[in-house]
């Protein structure tokens, strides 16, 4: 059966061709490359990339099938792909499903068959922008149907992925209580979490804090999510009622974002954002590199890091000294930019989820 004609089109005017792959259709969203040479389901359901459609820069993409066990939400979130050689075939033997079928299944439309490796050098260039991919349409129609996609900065996009009713994961029997504000959460930040004898109760991504107090949680987590952080006026209420507990408080991606607002830092979207598995970053309280996993298209603004005389930079970025870290001098609170629990990605940065729980030990200690 012959392949089916996809298109794919930029907002600047760039127009390409290739073959569809997975679902028959047309979807719209930011465009975006992540340059992971691996995990290519992780990367798609990943809650924060809801409403972007995502560039593997890796040539070749399907080559080991999906698995269940692979997954960081229940389904992909990504509004769309575009790669290079797609393979519908599979060489690991644990996989059950190839990725063209996946996609099918959780009807996610992409285009195969693109000089990803140009497509990059123009976005790297350009910037992120808003695109739209179709298996349907003519080239003339596609221009109409990119005007309808809603531009990334001023969406809030959290209380869309987030879940609707709190749920709990690991051993109820566990010593260690952790609230997590689910703006998105990623399963491996929960896998990190449980491993360290903390049980978690993950609450929906505009709970109140009384409603989280009630379950008596001993810290409080920040978690990842898609969208601009600079319109969650209600997590960031949320957050600063949160620290006025005492409790620690521990933060990733946009949950570090977030805890930057409610100390009075702003935020700011970035030309093309970083996305990737091999982000050089600096601590610099230990003075020590990591290899690190990111994926955020916003990033706080290191002008604005005076505000609030009471916040530390902790990390910075190796490549463009932008902040990846920030504590509080007067409460427990600490967050990275980036993702330590890396599904994909190296693990250098896991000492972070043992800070935070030797944290919390400290002040029920005191508190005792």
């Amino acid at each position: 059966m012959p392949a089916t004609k996809a298109y794919l089109l930029l907002q600047d005017g760039l127009l390409l061709e290739g073959i569809a792959i997975g679902k028959i259709g047309t979807t719209g969203g930011e465009i975006c490359f992540n340059t992971g040479m691996t995990g290519y389901q992780e990367i798609y359901t990943d809650p924060s990339y809801y409403g972007q459609i995502i560039v593997n820069t890796t040539a070749h993409i399907g080559n080991y099938g999906t698995i269940d066990a692979e997954q960081e939400s229940g389904s992909p979130k990504i509004s769309g792909l575009v790669v290079n050689d797609f393979s519908t075939e599979f060489s690991r033997l644990t996989s059950k499903q190839s990725l063209q079928q996946y996609l099918e299944k959780h009807q996610v439309v992409g285009i195969a068959d693109v000089d990803t490796r140009m497509l990059v050098r123009h976005l790297r260039a350009k910037g992120a922008q808003n695109a739209i991919i179709s298996s349907v349409l003519t080239p003339d129609q596609l221009a109409a149907e990119l005007k309808k996609v809603p531009d990334m900065n001023g969406l809030e996009l959290s209380s869309r992925v987030s879940t609707t009713k709190p749920y709990h994961s690991g051993d109820a029997q566990a010593p260690i209580r952790i609230a997590a504000l689910d703006f998105g959460i990623k399963e491996n930040i929960l896998r990190n979490l449980v491993a360290r004898g903390c049980q978690v109760q993950v609450f929906p991504a505009k709970t109140k804090l009384e409603e989280m107090e009630k379950w008596s949680p001993d810290g409080y987590f920040l978690s990842n999510g898609p969208g601009d952080p600079a319109v969650m006026g209600y997590a960031v209420d949320t957050v600063k009622a949160i620290l006025n507990t005492g409790k620690p408080v521990f933060g990733i991606c946009l949950g570090h974002q977030l805890l930057a607002i409610a100390c009075g830092l702003s935020t700011y979207k970035m030309h093309h954002g970083h996305r990737g598995l091999n982000h050089p970053v600096k601590n610099l309280v230990s003075g020590l590199g990591e290899m690190t996993s990111q994926n955020h298209g916003f990033v706080v603004d290191e002008k604005s890091v005076g505000a609030n005389p009471d916040v530390e930079v902790t990390h910075l970025h190796l490549n463009d000294n932008t902040i990846m870290g920030i504590r509080l001098k007067s409460k427990k609170a600490f967050s990275v930019q980036y993702h330590p629990e890396a599904s994909p990605g190296p693990h250098d940065s896991r000492y972070l989820f043992d800070q935070f729980i030797q944290m919390i030990k400290q002040t029920a200690t005191v508190a005792a």
